[in-house]
C-alpha cells in the first residue's frame, strides 16, 4: 500500500511539473495539443503569442526547426521563478525569421523576469526600413522592469536604415519611457550573443535623457558579445547609471555609411558612471568619427579602461560634448571621464578625404565643453602611415558649439611613433602633460616637465593583431627606462592591464612590475 501511495505521489509530481513547460515543434507539433510534452508539442508562434505565461514557465523551441513570423511574449516571472525561453533537443539553434513583416522579430514589451537563450533571429525585408530590429525590449508606464536576459543569441541580417536621423536599425534595442509612470530597466543583461550583418547598429537604447526627468536604468550589463559586419554604432547605453560593458569584440565593419553619418564603436550617451573595459574594437570605418571608443554628450564619470583598439579609420578615442546646450536640463556636461590602461595601435588610418573635414582622423579627438578628463597609463603605437595625406595628429582639441575642453590631464602614457606626428591645441584651458614617454619625432610637442624621450623597450612592438593575447608584446622589459617613472593616479586596489597590482611606484604604460 505504501508503495502504491509513493508511486502515486511521484506520478502526480511529474504531471504537475510538466504543466509549466511548453514545447514548440514546427515540424510535428499541433496547436491543439497541450504543449506540455515533446510528443504533444505546439507548432506555431501564434500559439505562443496568444499565451499569457506565468512565473517559472519554460517555452522550449525544438533545435533545428525554423519559424517565419514574430515572437511576441506575454507574462511576467518573479525573481525566484523567471520565465525561460530556450531550446530543446540536439542540433542548431531554433531560428525565427521575421522577414521584415514588422519592425521586430522578437518583442519583449512590459514583461519582466524573463530570460531568452539559444535562438537564431533574422529580420530581412525587401528593402532597408528605419527602426527595423532583431529584438526590441520595451517598457512603457510600467515602473521598474526587472531582470531581462538575452543570452547566446545569434542575430543577423537585419536590414534597418543606415540613416541615424531616420531611426537607423539594429540587432537589439531597449527603450523605456512613460509619462504617467516613470519606467526603467533594472538588471538588463545582454551576454554571449553573436550579432552580425545588421544595419545600422549593434546594441542601442532609448531612455530618459533630460536631467529634469532623469530616471536611469540600473545594473545594465553587456558582456562577451561578438559584433561583426555592423557599419554604425556598436554598443551605446543611453539613460543609464552604472552600465557595465565588458569583454565584447567589434570587428570587420563595412564601409557603407554616407559621409553625413557619424558612428563609433562603444560609447555612452547621456549616461552616468559607465564602465567600458576589456573590449576590442577594430576596423571601424565610419566617415565621421569612426573611433573605437567615445565618452559622449551629457555623460558623467565614464571609465574606459583595459581596452584594445586598433586599425580604426577615425582613431582610438573621442571625448565630446555640445556647447550650444551645455549647462541646461538637457545637458549638464561631460565631466570626469577616465581613460586608462588601454592600448591603441594603428588607429586613425582613414584612407580617403571626407566631405565633412578632409582627412581628419586624429588618434584622440577631444571636442567641446568636456571637463576634468584624465588620460593616463595608456600605450599609443602609431606605425608609418600608408598614404601621404593620412592624418598624423595624435591629440586634437577643438570647440563644439563654442566652448573648448577644460582641465585635461595626460600622464604616464607612451607615445611610440614611427614617423613624424603632431599635437594640436588652440583654445583649450588647463591641459596638462606629465610623466609621459615620447619616442619618435614630434611637432608641437606639449610641455611635459617629467617627459622621457627614450625607447620604452616593449617586449615586441612590431607584433600585433587581433585578440588580447597580442598585448603581452607591449609589456615592458625589465631594463625599461619607464619602470617606476610614473605618478600614482589609480587607487591602491587598482590593477594594470595584465592584472598586476599597483603600488606606490608606478611605471609608465600599461604594465606594472
Amino acid at each position: 500500500m505504501r508503495q502504491i501511495v509513493f508511486l502515486t505521489i511521484i506520478i502526480s509530481f511529474f504531471s504537475c511539473s510538466n504543466k509549466n513547460i511548453f514545447y514548440i515543434d514546427a515540424e510535428t507539433g499541433n496547436d491543439s495539443n497541450s504543449g506540455h510534452l515533446q510528443k504533444s508539442a505546439w507548432a506555431s508562434l501564434e500559439k505562443v503569442n496568444q499565451t499569457l505565461f506565468r512565473p517559472g514557465d519554460k517555452i522550449l523551441f525544438k533545435a533545428g526547426n525554423s519559424w517565419n513570423g514574430q515572437l511576441e511574449l506575454q507574462g511576467c516571472g518573479t525573481a525566484e521563478l523567471p520565465i525561460s525561453i530556450n531550446k530543446y533537443g540536439e542540433g542548431k539553434n531554433p531560428a525565427i525569421h521575421g522577414n521584415g513583416k514588422k519592425l521586430h522579430t522578437v518583442l519583449l514589451h512590459n514583461v519582466e523576469y524573463m530570460e531568452v537563450r539559444n535562438l537564431e533571429i533574422t529580420n530581412t525585408g525587401k528593402e532597408q526600413v528605419a527602426k527595423r530590429r532583431g529584438v526590441i525590449i520595451s517598457a512603457e508606464n510600467f515602473g521598474d522592469c526587472n531582470h531581462i536576459v538575452l543570452d547566446s543569441l545569434e542575430i543577423h541580417h537585419v536590414n534597418g536604415s543606415l540613416v541615424k536621423s531616420d531611426g537607423g536599425g539594429s540587432a537589439i534595442i531597449w527603450q523605456n519611457r512613460g509619462d504617467s509612470i516613470k519606467t526603467r530597466f533594472i538588471d538588463l543583461q545582454i551576454t554571449n550573443c553573436h550579432l552580425h550583418h545588421c544595419g545600422r547598429n549593434g546594441i542601442n537604447s532609448r531612455g530618459y535623457t533630460n536631467r529634469k526627468e532623469w530616471h536611469p536604468s540600473l545594473n545594465v550589463v553587456i558582456r562577451n558579445n561578438l559584433l561583426e559586419q555592423i557599419p554604425g554604432d556598436g554598443i551605446v547605453p543611453i539613460g543609464t547609471d552604472g552600465a557595465l560593458i565588458e569583454h565584447n569584440v567589434m570587428r570587420d565593419c563595412p564601409d557603407v555609411l554616407s559621409h553625413k553619418e557619424a558612428a563609433a564603436g562603444i560609447w555612452p550617451w547621456s549616461a552616468d558612471n559607465t564602465i567600458i573595459q576589456f573590449n576590442e574594437v577594430t576596423g571601424h570605418k565610419a566617415k565621421w568619427d569612426g573611433q573605437g571608443f567615445d565618452s559622449d554628450w551629457n555623460c558623467q564619470n565614464t571609465i574606459i579602461q583595459y581596452n584594445y583598439s586598433h586599425d580604426n579609420y577615425g582613431g582610438f578615442l573621442l571625448v565630446c560634448n555640445n556647447g550650444s546646450n551645455v549647462n541646461t536640463e538637457r545637458n549638464i556636461g561631460t565631466t570626469n571621464t577616465i581613460i586608462r590602461y588601454n592600448v591603441s595601435i594603428n588607429d586613425g588610418i582613414r584612407p580617403y578625404k571626407t566631405t565633412r573635414r578632409d582627412w581628419f582622423a586624429p588618434t584622440m579627438h577631444i571636442s567641446g565643453p568636456v571637463e576634468n578628463t584624465q588620460i593616463y597609463n595608456n600605450v599609443f603605437v602609431i606605425p608609418e602611415k600608408q598614404i601621404a595625406e593620412n592624418d598624423r595628429t595624435i591629440v586634437e582639441m577643438d570647440n563644439w558649439g563654442g566652448p573648448w575642453p577644460k582641465n585635461t590631464l595626460f600622464a604616464n602614457n607612451i607615445f611610440y611613433i614611427d614617423e613624424k606626428a603632431d599635437f594640436y591645441f588652440e583654445g583649450d584651458i588647463g591641459t596638462k602633460f606629465t610623466n609621459n614617454c615620447f619616442y619618435g619625432e614630434f611637432e608641437n610637442l606639449p610641455e611635459d616637465p617629467a617627459a622621457i624621450f627614450e625607447d620604452p623597450q616593449f617586449e615586441n612592438v612590431t607584433a600585433y593583431g587581433e585578440g588580447f593575447e597580442v598585448l603581452k608584446n607591449f609589456m615592458l622589459t625589465k631594463s625599461s627606462p619607464l619602470k617606476d617613472k610614473g605618478i600614482p593616479l589609480f587607487n591602491k586596489q587598482g590593477k594594470d592591464l595584465f592584472g598586476n597590482s599597483l603600488d606606490s611606484k608606478i611605471s609608465i604604460g600599461v604594465h606594472e612590475f
